[in-house]
This record gives C-alpha cells, sequence and structure tokens, in this order.
C-alpha cells in the first residue's frame, strides 16, 4: 500500500518541486496539496500539469490528518511551529522544510526562530548521508537548510577525522540563486537589483550560520552572496588541515564518509559547478590542497530547492519509512 502524502504550501518553489518529485515515486500518493490559506479557491499549477492530476486546494488541517500517512510543510517557519505539533499528536509523519525546528539551542532558537515554542517537540536533523540511523522511521524530520547542507557535507567528515581542529577557523563563502529567497517579493529578489549584480548579505546575521555551526560543533566565518541564477549553490571553503595531511588522506576521508552514499560525488581536483548539479539531488565536493602550508579550499555545490531543501526531505522520507534511499530521486 503506497504511503499517502500531503503537501502545505503547494504554491511556493519548494512546495511545487516536492510534488513534482513525489509524482514518480514509486511508493507514495500525493493525496492533498494545499496552499497555506484558508480562504483560496481551489485551482491547479500550471508547472504541474500532466506530472500530477491532482488538484490545489485551500489550508485544511482536518483533511491533512484524515487524508495522510506524512506531510511535508513547505511554509514559512511561524506557520510550521504551529501545525507541525499538531499533525504529531495526530500520528502523522512531519518532514518540516522550514527552519522552525532545526535550532537546538533555546536562546539561538528564539533569536533566529521566535515563532517556535520552547516545548517543541524534537526532531531529527536531516542530513541524510550523515544522520541516516537517526532517520529511520523517524516521526518528526527538520530539513536542513540549503546553504548548511552544502558546508556539513562538506566539512563533518574533515571535522570528524580531526583534520580540522576546533581551534582552526573556517571561511564558508556562499553563493546562491534567487530561488533561494522565496516567491514572496522584496526589493533584493527584484529583476533590476539582481541582474548584472553580486552582493553580500547576512554577514555576521545569517540564521544558517548558526545552523551550521550547532551541527558541525566549530564556529565559522559565513557569508552567504546572492547571484544573479534561478537556481543553485556554490559555496568554496577555506580552511587549514593538520600538518602532514596529504591529498591521498583527504581522499581516503571523504571516500569513507561517503562510500554508501549514492547523492555525494567526489571531484577531487575537478572542481564542481552549478551547472553540473542544477536539477538534481546530489552534492558535488571537490577540494584542492596545498600541502606544504596545510591550507585547503573545499568547493561544495547543490541545487538549493532539491538537495538544499525537497529532494532531501524525500531522500529522508525515504530513509524513515526503510526505502531505497535513491526511490523518486533516481530512475
Amino acid at each position: 500500500m503506497s504511503t499517502r502524502v500531503g503537501v502545505v504550501g503547494a504554491t511556493g518553489y519548494a512546495g511545487q518541486e516536492v510534488i513534482r518529485l513525489l509524482a514518480r515515486h514509486e511508493a507514495v500518493e500525493v493525496t492533498v496539496a494545499m496552499t497555506s490559506s484558508t480562504g483560496e479557491e481551489a485551482r491547479t499549477l500550471p508547472a504541474l500539469t500532466g506530472l500530477w492530476p491532482g488538484t490545489l486546494t485551500p489550508f485544511s488541517t482536518e483533511r491533512l490528518v484524515a487524508e495522510t500517512d506524512a506531510v511535508f510543510l513547505a511554509l514559512p517557519e511561524s506557520a510550521s511551529a504551529s501545525l507541525a505539533p499538531v499533525l504529531l499528536g495526530h500520528g502523522v509523519r512531519v518532514l518540516d522544510i522550514s527552519g522552525a525546528f532545526r535550532l537546538t539551542d533555546p536562546e539561538r532558537r528564539q533569536q533566529w526562530y521566535p515563532a517556535t515554542p520552547d516545548t517543541a517537540p524534537t526532531a531529527v536533523y536531516g542530513l541524510a548521508e550523515r544522520r541516516r540511523t537517526a532517520l529511520k522511521n523517524a516521526r518528526f524530520i527538520t530539513c536542513p537548510g540549503c546553504y548548511p547542507t552544502a558546508a556539513l557535507l562538506a566539512l563533518e567528515p574533515l571535522v570528524d577525522a580531526g583534520l580540522v581542529t576546533p581551534d582552526t577557523d573556517i571561511f564558508i563563502d556562499a553563493k546562491s540563486g534567487i530561488s533561494g529567497a522565496g516567491r514572496k517579493p522584496n526589493v533584493r529578489t527584484l529583476f533590476s537589483e539582481c541582474h548584472g549584480n553580486v552582493a553580500a548579505y547576512g554577514v555576521f546575521g545569517h540564521r544558517h550560520g548558526a545552523e551550521i555551526e550547532q551541527e558541525l560543533g566549530h564556529a565559522v566565518t559565513f557569508v552567504p552572496h546572492l547571484v544573479p541564477l534561478h537556481r543553485g549553490i556554490l559555496e568554496t571553503i577555506f580552511t587549514r588541515v593538520a600538518p602532514g595531511t596529504t591529498n591521498g588522506r583527504l581522499e581516503e576521508v571523504f571516500s569513507h564518509a561517503y562510500q554508501d552514499a549514492p547523492f555525494v560525488r567526489l571531484r577531487g581536483a575537478n572542481l564542481p559547478e552549478i551547472i553540473h548539479v542544477a536539477q538534481t539531488n546530489f552534492c558535488d565536493i571537490g577540494w584542492k590542497l596545498d600541502a606544504e602550508t596545510g591550507r585547503v579550499v573545499i568547493v561544495s555545490c547543490i541545487d538549493n530547492l532539491v538537495k538544499g531543501a525537497v529532494g532531501q526531505a524525500v531522500q529522508c522520507l525515504n530513509l524513515a519509512l526503510g526505502l531505497d534511499q535513491r526511490t523518486g530521486l533516481l530512475p
């Protein structure tokens, strides 16, 4: 029997993307796709014509409880913060694509996600390649942010292996396409502001910096940039590795970490590019080492809407259900 799945916030970039992926998933059925409000009329989504035969309907908690086994929340943080506990209380599995439940420290959570209650249920952090055991049978999954996904997949193996020590500086220069800001219009994402322009933002003031530090257990200097692309993230990461570390050792550490990870592709000295991962659930990681000084530059690329959001969420659902993690994501 197929798992009945609902999507809330289906008009946004992430919501439409998750329906597109689930429509070809052999083990689930999208039974409900909803807007984020109760006052909208039922309608179809042009981008999904021929892919999914359903109709987008107004928001209804009652229908989600009655007609789904699992729900993807593609909502603003404040909406997810209130809805997720209700669904969990009715036995519905929840995969939250917002950041509402990612931070575990109460002070940091209050700083970045003030709508999330102090009594919020604990969610499994859904970095699929690195939290596979915890995701098995998980009922509540908080999907990582797009920037943290690329950064953590590149850095966690080196930190865990002791190649990047606690006193070593880590600098993350991250560049993202416009869709990472969502569909809600603002001055920063206007065509005339973005076209032909690259801009840093959120320096020492971006919530994904806190998320990266929490999961990595290491301070980082994180600087995101907006670039004039629709989708994709490229992060260039600068740090130093322990004295005597060779390129062979780096390759050994990465290969061991991702030997059973079909969505991580190690590129070594052939540094990845956004075009290589666009529209896919892959994370491509490449690196260059200056063995004399110990300086290493790591480049990590993902599609922000797929691996950085809903593709990883589908991967997490697969792991939670005991399915092959590639289901619905690879032919």
